[in-house]
């Protein structure tokens, strides 16, 4: 007898579809089957995602923008709670696991309604907006963080903490040990700024370098990601204060950059320092002052709290004080490896296995009730039709 699917419930931006990544690796492994539901943003994945077959569902959001825009989100919101309701009817999942965001909520919502088991993964320090809309409604919380802010006391007794599941080629960076350059060696700097790049980090981070003074100028090694638009202004800054820089709006090899890294200069999206724990290697967070809630700051403060990393407000930050912050960190070898071995020990390796274990375990426990089939069918691999 066939075995029912899993349905795995994702948006499209890096945040939830890395850790869906690593969680469909390691249950395809298991020999479990997997259906992938999503939005139209997320409806073409590479990886283990885009061996599945997907499913469509409409989704909106209905917190952000104005009175209209709210109104329409949630009409497509509520549209895609039943094309997703008569898909579960017909694909009857032993579970479906949600990995937060606005996309996610029609499947898992639905999923409740039917009494499937339910599981949501929390990748961030502070519970998001979906998730905490579904945490009195689904059967078990997954969290990245020990302490995750707007988690009610009553939800609390079904929260488990597993970590954030991160990509088996960054898992992989975890080999090379961590180590420190001499005082005249080159200095590896890797800026990143999330999926999209960061645009400030093309100005700030070429005019902090620049003032640096000669003998640690000329030690500099930098890999920047840019945004497309701001690549060449960042190209002429470097290229005036004669520091080797090479940049791009995006690398394919990010694990071997990120092996090679002395220090990271970086936002804080719950992947970002899920992957910096991982990988071991000191960081300075910039947390992207407007993602919602603020949970980059969050994400940053519960991560440097422990002296895994620093942390500095944009707001705050100008090229000066940066300047200084790194000109320490160049002469001081034994706080890099300090911070690196810090990280390193808030690292979760096995996150993608806790969490399909917690998976399977759910669904175990708690089968679903007997499902009716209903009249409207899908068509394999695409969406409601």
């Amino acid at each position: 007898m066939k075995r029912r699917p899993i349905v795995l419930a994702t948006g499209g931006t890096g945040g939830h579809v890395f850790p869906a990544e690593a969680l469909a690796s390691e249950l395809l492994g298991r020999g479990r089957s997997l259906v992938l539901v999503t939005d139209v943003r997320g409806a073409h994945f590479g990886g283990a995602l885009g061996t599945l077959p997907v499913y469509t569902v409409s989704a909106g959001t209905p917190t952000r923008g104005s009175i209209f825009t709210r109104v329409r989100g949630l009409l497509r919101t509520a549209d895609g709670v039943l094309q997703a309701r008569r898909m579960l009817g017909w694909l009857e999942p032993e579970a479906v696991v949600g990995f937060g965001g606005y996309a996610s909520l029609p499947t898992v919502l639905a999923a409740t309604w039917r009494r499937i088991p339910t599981i949501v993964h929390e990748q961030n320090a502070i519970l998001g907006r979906a998730n905490r809309t579904l945490a009195p409604r689904v059967t078990s919380i997954a969290l990245s963080f020990p302490a995750t802010a707007h988690l009610r006391p009553t939800d609390q007794t079904k929260a488990e903490i597993v970590g954030n599941p991160v990509r088996v080629e960054i898992r992989a960076v975890r080999a090379s040990d961590y180590v420190a350059p001499a005082l005249d060696a080159p200095f590896n700097i890797l800026v990143t700024g999330g999926s999209q790049g960061a645009a400030i980090f093309s100005t700030l981070i070429p005019d902090a370098l620049a003032g640096l003074p000669e003998q640690l100028r000329t030690r500099l090694r930098v890999v920047q990601q840019c945004r497309p638009e701001t690549l060449g202004v960042a190209q002429a800054r470097y290229k005036a204060a004669g520091i080797n820089a090479e940049l791009a709006a995006f690398f394919t090899d990010m694990p071997r950059r990120l092996t090679a890294a002395h220090l990271v200069l970086c936002r804080a999206g719950a992947s970002t320092v899920g992957e910096i724990a991982i990988a071991g290697r000191p960081a300075l967070f910039i947390p992207f002052p407007y993602a919602s809630d603020d949970h980059q700051s969050a994400n940053a403060a519960a991560f440097a709290a422990g002296g895994a990393a620093w942390h500095k407000r944009q707001s705050e930050l100008t090229p000066e004080l940066l300047r200084t912050a790194i000109a320490e960190l160049m002469t001081s070898p034994q706080e890099l490896t300090a911070r690196a071995a810090t990280a390193r020990s808030l690292g979760r390796p096995d996150a993608a296995r806790a969490l399909a274990t917690l998976v399977e375990t759910v669904a175990a426990q708690h089968a679903p009730i007997q499902l009716v089939h209903s009249d409207r069918k899908f068509g394999n691999g695409g969406a409601a039709e």
